[in-house]
């Protein structure tokens, strides 16, 4: 089950809000008058503080409004934290790795209904993107732009073309797990962005030639061999991205790791 923490926020802000408008409308009035007549009365009583004659929702809603409405805005216009599940993004991101994306690189969009009211930019080739995935479009997912609007895209024996160019790669490094070998290359795509990625020893199996739409993206992960992304399911239309994926802030796999705070810093 997805949690949908921005509709989480949004029910949170608008109800709290609610109740707050209600009574200063209605009740908090009322209430003021019934303490002014007891006073004129001359009855004698204790004299409550603000706190003690408010009502216990009413108190409660005025403390949880500006926490939900802040952290709404914060985290629908400004940036929002992701925590990767999954090797997809090895050698870039790491399983446990917890990062921000920023919400405003690609334009602001509406919390929950995601409707972009500005265009601030759009991904360049190289960027990591969080985005809804095109297909259950309530589970993120988190690749690479390797292709934009109108690029040809090939990919051919584990070797990447782009508009009938052989991407460069260079090799770092070459580890072994189990009975598979992996290479970790640096590939330089068009535009000077840089940036590593990693192949395996197993058979290839992607092979495709295709050409990006308008208002789509080709992304890839930098597992190449294990990762679910354009080469299976087809392009990321404009309006599912999230938004760019900028910092690692901490690295943590479960109670029974310890933090590794040598992942913080930024995404390249």
């Amino acid at each position: 089950m997805t949690i949908d923490f921005s509709l989480i926020l949004a029910l949170g802000a608008a109800i709290t809000g609610v109740i707050w408008l209600l009574d200063i409308l209605f009740f908090a009035r009322n209430r003021k008058l019934d303490d002014e007549l007891t006073e004129s009365a001359g009855r004698e009583r204790d004299t409550p503080t603000k706190e003690e004659s408010e009502p216990f929702l009413v108190e409660y809603s005025k403390f949880l409004f500006p926490v939900f409405f802040i952290v709404l805005i914060l985290r629908g216009f400004v940036a929002e934290p992701f925590k990767i599940p999954s090797g997809s993004m090895i050698p870039t991101l790491e399983i446990g790795d917890f990062i921000l994306v920023s919400k405003f690189s690609y334009g602001l969009r509406v919390p929950v209904i995601n409707k972009k009211i500005l265009d601030l930019g759009t991904p360049e080739r190289g960027d990591v993107v969080v985005f809804r995935f095109p297909r259950e479009p309530q589970i993120d997912y988190i690749k690479r732009v390797v292709g934009l609007p109108g690029d040809q895209i090939a990919y051919y024996n584990k070797q990447l073309y782009i508009n009938g160019e052989a991407v460069k790669t260079t090799e770092v490094s070459r580890s072994t797990f189990g009975f598979t070998e992996y290479v970790r290359f640096k590939e330089d795509l068009p535009g000077g962005y840089s940036h590593e990625m990693r192949l395996s020893s197993n058979p290839a199996h992607f092979d495709l030639v295709t050409t990006v739409p308008k208002g789509h993206y080709f992304v890839m992960g930098d597992n190449r061999d294990n990762s679910n992304d354009s080469r299976v399911w087809g392009f990321v239309p404009d309006e599912n991205l999230k938004g760019r994926a900028f910092a690692i802030w901490m690295n943590w796999q479960g109670w029974n790791h310890w933090p590794k705070w040598q992942r913080v810093g930024s995404i390249k």
